[in-house]
């Protein structure tokens, strides 16, 4: 791996676990306060070149009223990669722009859906289909600047964690094959409850496996290329929503009847 790269992930860890302790003392002296996550972030630099994936960096939330660390996260993102543009999508716009721009079918097994992070596995499948662009977990950075990991000429970079692909990091230009075969999936599932252990294989990570089976796909291992947790935790991510995480979610509350 890249040295340059490594280090940059370890000195990450560093400033992130130093934010994170700050953050305890901060939030506890300023038990209500918040910092805005904004809908729509203009680049910071113009890009100096034209790309197949579309500069946009997606996020979601169930609030973008933050807690210090998610907050400084979200910062990270846009100057790592200031030739970005950045947008914020709120579990409201979620359900509109489905509702908008895609099939009955699809929308139906959308709206059976009770738990806020399938619900974003599906719409980021969505969202990059239809747009492309950059999908990003709430706590997911960036270990590198992104146009310098991706080709101008690359129509998508998947991430590949220690045992299979993952997808709280997915970049791709729009209409890509792999993303409606997961979305065809997800579908399906949600249609036959088939629930499986949970999130993760009703709509997560287990469905994009599925999807790309033994397709040839663009892809970088996480730890050079995008990382979860360096400057926030599962407590200061759900700050205002104890228990909010979808590991605590129950299979049998994933679906409405």
């Amino acid at each position: 791996m890249p040295f340059k790269i490594v280090l940059a992930n370890r000195l990450l860890k560093i400033t992130g676990a130093l934010i994170k302790m700050f953050s305890f003392l901060f939030h506890f002296l300023f038990p209500n306060k918040r910092f805005t996550i904004p809908k729509y972030s203009a680049p910071l630099v113009k890009a100096k070149t034209n790309s197949k994936i579309p500069k946009t960096i997606w996020q979601t939330n169930f609030t973008n009223r933050v807690s210090l660390p998610v907050y400084c996260n979200y910062l990270f993102n846009r100057l790592i990669s200031p030739d970005f543009e950045y947008r914020y999508v709120s579990t409201e716009e979620r359900v509109e722009f489905i509702k908008e721009h895609s099939s009955d079918e699809i929308f139906e097994a959308y709206s059976k859906l009770t738990d806020g992070a399938a619900q974003a596995d599906m719409w980021r499948m969505l969202t990059l289909n239809h747009y492309g662009g950059v999908y990003m977990d709430i706590d997911a950075h960036a270990v590198w600047p992104i146009s310098k990991m991706i080709d101008d000429s690359d129509s998508e970079l998947f991430l590949m964690n220690k045992e299979h692909y993952t997808n709280y990091f997915i970049a791709s230009c729009k209409e890509n094959a792999v993303l409606k075969k997961t979305i065809d999936l997800i579908v399906h599932n949600i249609q036959n409850r088939k629930i499986g252990r949970g999130v993760y294989d009703l709509t997560g990570p287990a469905v994009f496996n599925l999807a790309i089976g033994e397709i040839p796909v663009k892809h970088r291992f996480y730890k050079i290329t995008c990382i979860q947790g360096s400057f926030t935790n599962e407590h200061f991510q759900y700050i205002d929503k104890p228990r909010g995480k979808w590991t605590h979610a129950k299979k049998e509350d994933l679906l409405k009847d």
